[in-house]
């Protein structure tokens, strides 16, 4: 059974930085894609940064230049590095993954851990 943990939220300060965790296990498929997504109270989730097997990257625009993502080596963890913080960036982190390509809707991905939360004060 595949199982995604997400670790790593908390409440900082504008400017500050988190380091979100996701513990993967349960799948032996590949190649996959693991994605972090992002949903605010009372807004649609949003792709925030993908990675495939190759560990080729993508981020949304919102969070270029300022966030991470990562994963190590033998793909069971993943991480988003979360610098230059911002209140909007406040919301439910889930770590996503699927196999093949990497989609940026996060309605395409197979399995979603139940997320961490991240709050941004000003």
């Amino acid at each position: 059974q595949v199982q995604l943990v997400e670790s790593g939220g908390g409440s900082v300060q504008a400017g500050g930085s988190l380091r979100l965790s996701c513990a993967a296990s349960g799948y032996t498929f590949s190649p996959h894609c693991m994605a972090w997504f992002r949903q605010a109270p009372g807004k649609e989730p949003e792709g925030v940064a993908t990675i495939d097997w190759a560990s080729t990257t993508r981020y949304a625009d919102s969070v270029r230049d300022r966030f991470t993502i990562s994963q190590r080596n033998d793909k069971r963890r993943l991480y988003l590095q979360m610098t230059s913080l911002k209140p909007e960036d406040s919301a439910m982190y889930y770590c996503a993954l699927r196999l093949y390509a990497c989609p940026s809707s996060p309605d395409e991905y197979t399995y979603r851990g139940q997320g961490t939360q991240v709050t941004v004060s000003s």
